[in-house]
Parts: C-alpha cells; sequence; structure tokens
C-alpha cells in the first residue's frame, strides 16, 4: 500500500470551505487504497493575527512564550480538518509535533528537528486512520514545545516523509507547480513536469517562493521524491527528484529573480591581507546575511570592495560601513538600494559552454548594464538596475526558449 505525505498550506486552509475540500480530496486519496499523513499549517493570517498580539503584550517577545502562542495556529487547522474527515466517515486522527515526537533542538522560533518517533503514526495507518499533524513545530528534550521558523510546514511534511520512507511528499500550495519563472512577469512561463533537486534548491536560494530552502534540502539528503501541486485545481504538478538522462537536455531549467536586494560598495581600501575580513566581520556581527562579493584590485595599490545584501538590511549596513571605511583609511562608501538579482538555473549548463556569453549579449542587446555577476556549476547571476527587471527576465526566457514545452 502507498505512503504519501500531503502538506496544506495557509491559503489551502484559509476557511471553512477550504478545509472542507481539502477534507474531500484526502478522503478520495484514501478510497484509492493509500494511506494518507497530513500536514497542515494555519490558516492564512494567523499567524500574523498572533504575532501582532504578542508584540501588544511585548516589544520583543519572549522566544519560548512566542513558539507556545505561534504553534496553537496549526493545531487549530489539524483538529478542523480532522473534524471534517469524520463528517465525511473518513477515520482520521490529529497530532501536534510534540504529540507525534518530532524532537527538535532548542533554539526557539527557528529549531531543527533531530529525530522523529513515527510509532504511533504507523499504528493508526495501519488502522485505516488518516493521520494529521500540526506542521512547524516539535518538542525539545526538555518537552518545551518549539516551532521551525520561516516554511517550517513543508519541513514537517519533507521529514516525516523520510522517517516514514512515503513513496512521495506532495506539497499543496496555490500554484499548480514550478514554473520556468513568475508567470507574473512573464506571461509565456511554462510550468515543468520534473526539476532536480539541484536546481530547486538555487531557485528557492535565488528568490522563488514555491518552496522554502530547507525543505528543499531535507528532501535531497534523504532522498525524498516531492511534488508541487496547486490545491485548487486538478493536474500532476512538478516532481522534484534526482536527475534523471532525459532531463539533461535542457540547457536552463528556469529564471528566478529578487526584488529585495541592495548593493553597497568601500572604495580606496588598502590592499593588505586580512581587508576582507575587516569589512565583513562588522557586518555579520549586526547578524546580517551578505551574498555577491566582488572585489578589484587597483593600481595604487587599493582595492574597491562591493557586496549584496537585503534591502531591509541596506541603511544598517552602510552605518556599520562608513565606521569600518574610517578605521581602514578608505576613500568613501557609496550604495544603491535599487537593483534586483536575476538568475539563471540548470543542471545543462555542465555540458554546454557559452551559456554565459549567450546571458550577457541578450541582456546587452536590451540595454541592459550588469553591475554584479556570480556563477555556480549550475546557476548564472546577474545584478542590474531595478527598472530593467521584467524586460531582463522576459528577453533571457525567450532566449533560452523556455516557452518551449519539454520533449
Amino acid at each position: 500500500m502507498a505512503v504519501f505525505v500531503y502538506k496544506f498550506g495557509g491559503t489551502s486552509v484559509g476557511s471553512v470551505e477550504r478545509i472542507k475540500a481539502v477534507a474531500e480530496k484526502i478522503k478520495k486519496s484514501t478510497e484509492l487504497g493509500n494511506h494518507i499523513v497530513v500536514v497542515v499549517s494555519a490558516m492564512s493570517g494567523e499567524t500574523n493575527r498572533l504575532t501582532g498580539l504578542a508584540k501588544e503584550m511585548q516589544a520583543q517577545p519572549n522566544s519560548r512564550e512566542m513558539d507556545v502562542l505561534l504553534s496553537t495556529g496549526e493545531q487549530v487547522t489539524m483538529s478542523l480538518l480532522s473534524m471534517a474527515l469524520h463528517d465525511l466517515d473518513c477515520p482520521a486522527c490529529s497530532y501536534t509535533g510534540g504529540q507525534v515526537k518530532i524532537l527538535t533542538d532548542s533554539m526557539h522560533t527557528k529549531a531543527r528537528i533531530i529525530e522523529i518517533d513515527d510509532v504511533k503514526i504507523k499504528q493508526d495507518l495501519d488502522q485505516g486512520k488518516v493521520v494529521v499533524v500540526a506542521g512547524f513545530q516539535g518538542i525539545d528534550e526538555h518537552g518545551n514545545i518549539t516551532t521551525l521558523g520561516r516554511g517550517g510546514s513543508d519541513t514537517t511534511a519533507v521529514a516525516l516523509a523520510a522517517a516514514l520512507k512515503a513513496d512521495e511528499c506532495h506539497i499543496y500550495t496555490d500554484v499548480d507547480g514550478v514554473y520556468t519563472t513568475d508567470p507574473r512577469v512573464e506571461p509565456k512561463a511554462r510550468r515543468l513536469d520534473k526539476i532536480t533537486f539541484e536546481e530547486m534548491l538555487e531557485l528557492a536560494s535565488l528568490g522563488s517562493k514555491v518552496l522554502q530552502i530547507r525543505a528543499v534540502e531535507f528532501a535531497g539528503k534523504y532522498n525524498v521524491a516531492l511534488r508541487v501541486l496547486s490545491s485548487f485545481k486538478e493536474g500532476c504538478g512538478t516532481l522534484i527528484t534526482y536527475e534523471e538522462s532525459q532531463m539533461e537536455r535542457a540547457l536552463i531549467s528556469g529564471i528566478a529573480f529578487n526584488r529585495d536586494e541592495a548593493k553597497l560598495t568601500i572604495t580606496g581600501v588598502p590592499d593588505l591581507p586580512g581587508v576582507a575580513s575587516k569589512i565583513l566581520c562588522p557586518v555579520a556581527d549586526k547578524n546580517i546575511e551578505v551574498d555577491m562579493i566582488i572585489q578589484n584590485i587597483a593600481a595604487d595599490e587599493t582595492t574597491d570592495f562591493t557586496f549584496t545584501v537585503h534591502r531591509n538590511d541596506y541603511q544598517k549596513s552602510k552605518q556599520v560601513l562608513e565606521e569600518t571605511c574610517k578605521e581602514l583609511g578608505a576613500k568613501q562608501v557609496t550604495g544603491d538600494d535599487s537593483i534586483v538579482k536575476v538568475s539563471i538555473v540548470g543542471v545543462g549548463m555542465r555540458s554546454h559552454a557559452g551559456i554565459a556569453s549567450t546571458m550577457f549579449k541578450v541582456l546587452a542587446d536590451e540595454g541592459i548594464n550588469i553591475r554584479m555577476i556570480s556563477t555556480s556549476e549550475i546557476k548564472i547571476s546577474v545584478v542590474v538596475d531595478e527598472k530593467y527587471l521584467e524586460l531582463a527576465v522576459r528577453a533571457l526566457h525567450k532566449a533560452f526558449d523556455l516557452e518551449k514545452e519539454e520533449e
């Protein structure tokens, strides 16, 4: 008998009507003889509502109590879904993360899963029950409720699928799969039937919002076949799996972009050993994540050092860098918070030369100036002015024939 783990996000369970629709979908699957474990998120808007209440009580809410509070959102959904299944004469049982023993470390608000005790779940499945588990949460060795941070329900679903050796883990969202790029930017974007873990990981890290990075990492590590589907319409979605021979023909699988970028440059820095550390360590000490980095050495034995950060961290980063500028005796700090990152991703890059030159020529032909470049084995990212985002995505999508159906 096949075992499937289904995960339904906040919009999929955003109302009583939608929860009932999810229950109907689950019942149909059980009627095909499948064993089903369901992981649910809080109803859409609920986590924000609870966070707002917490901030009314405390400017910076206690992290342990925040986990206790936020975990209730998923508990509401799991119990309502179980009720809906009972109403359809479909046996079901709901559990919190702690009840099924999803053991985590003690890092409140961003805990990581250590192990899962699957005994209780397997017993229920053997009895023909649908098991409904609250996503996003677990319990530490001291019995404290913990939450897994952003995208935690996806991670819960993948971890349960790995523990149960499920046939597939289905992530139900408000989109019907992974697309070659965002259809809101390029209407000709096409849904992919398959994509590799590597490509999905790159797309997720570069701005694609379909799946969270941690869930993809977990799935790749434990070889859990992931499928992204729509809660609202039928279809086969996109399967995320290991590379297969027929997938090697596609040079590029998708285009990702991130609007939340900002760029900072410190010029005239003395070109001495350790200078990069002196620039970046104070930034890291403020818990600011640095993305792309470029260092240029001038003829006068000074260097210009440029890096990108999240746009929300721009002003804080600039203040830190201005202090560093004085300490190092550098010339000045400049910045730009109206830039974006556009990336092409594909395992086909490994065996095909000329991908980068094609990308650069396409952008040049459109009059788009490249500010920064970063590459890896299966991706090329460029930083361009924000006003060129849509033009760059559409031009690259056309140049790499991404609108064409897979053979």
